[in-house]
């Protein structure tokens, strides 16, 4: 089997659903042989490690740890989904302190074991203020680590999709910007469905109302569904965003990115913008909209800049003036 490359991927929380279909998705697209297993459980993760084997895939090297030294070492790509999962009744904001405390240790570990990793993805909620703790942390880059937002973008365009009765693929610039929260900002007046501007759809406001809900509530929809938390979707966009870092086809839907642009008057957060992943890593370009979506769009950023600040208040992150001491690279 060709591989897109033989370095290290390190999986993060592998022994939950969501680490679990990562390895068999990062195998089953051919990203590299080597992947590395990680987490704290070891039956869980054991359990994974000996399904990939019984999966049989021509050329792995499959290995499991809970050891974060083993684990980190010589790891060139990172995916983590290792915190707490999102229960019935939960918003993604109310697992705050907890995760950040998770990311906060992830990033030391990055910052001890491989400060040389190439590109990292974090994808455990609340995922803005997670993978921004992470970056504080670790010490890298800004464009070396972004977060999963684009599940936020398919389910709006799976949404209007099922409104206007085409195939989802028809649907296109379907996006959210800001927060990957209950405040995401909903980006519409580009979308086209099947060529076509949305706006000849002559979609009515409840119905409208309607497609905002099920994107921003996508996941307490699935939550309900099924009685867990998505691992599937999660998954595999993370697995795509890293396959492009690699040096596969670019990622185009939104990714969690640091963001401090005096431009775009948004500053010092991690949030979703129109971006692209690639082998340099993930570029953003200011957001463009109507006046409401732009106003959506900073009410997001503010609601982001609460959450920031509510967890400096927690001493997980220091206040911004001191992101530099922990992260020159800031």
């Amino acid at each position: 089997m060709a591989f897109l490359t033989d370095e290290k991927l390190l999986i993060v929380g592998a022994g939950g659903a969501i680490g679990s279909n990562m390895a068999q998705t990062a195998l089953m697209l051919g990203l590299t042989p080597n992947i590395c297993l990680y987490d704290i459980y070891g039956p869980g993760v054991n359990g994974v490690a000996e399904e990939m084997y019984h999966c049989a895939f021509e050329g792995a090297n499959i290995t499991w740890t809970t050891d974060p030294e083993v684990a980190f070492s010589g790891a060139s790509y990172i995916i983590s989904s290792g915190g707490a999962p999102r229960k019935e009744g939960m918003t993604r904001e109310d697992l705050l302190k907890g995760n950040c405390q998770i990311a906060a240790e992830f990033g030391d570990l990055i910052k001890k074991y491989c400060p040389e990793v190439k590109h990292v993805v974090v994808i455990f909620n609340p995922a803005d203020v997670t993978a921004l703790t992470a970056l504080i942390h670790s010490g890298l880059k800004p464009n070396q680590l972004t977060s999963l937002a684009a599940l936020d973008s398919t389910r709006l365009q799976e949404a209007i999709a099922a409104a206007c009765g085409v195939q989802q693929c028809k649907v296109k610039n379907a996006r959210t910007y800001g927060g990957h929260g209950e405040a995401m900002a909903v980006f519409a007046s580009k979308i086209t469905v099947d060529g076509k501007p949305l706006a000849e759809f002559n979609i009515s406001d409840e119905k409208w109302a309607e497609i905002k809900h099920d994107t921003v509530q996508g996941g307490s929809k699935i939550i309900k569904l099924r009685g867990r938390s998505s691992f599937q979707s999660p998954a595999y966009q993370s697995v795509k965003m890293i396959e492009a870092a690699m040096g596969g086809a670019p990622f185009t839907w939104p990714a969690g990115c640091y963001v401090n642009c005096d431009k775009c008057g948004l500053k010092n957060v991690f949030m979703a913008m129109p971006t692209t992943i690639d082998s340099t890593g993930v570029h953003f370009t200011a957001p463009e909209g109507t006046a409401e979506e732009m106003a959506a769009l900073q009410a997001s950023y503010e609601h982001l800049c609460k959450m920031r600040e509510e967890i400096i208040t927690l001493g997980i992150i220091p206040a911004v003036e001191d992101w530099k001491k922990e992260n020159p690279n800031l």
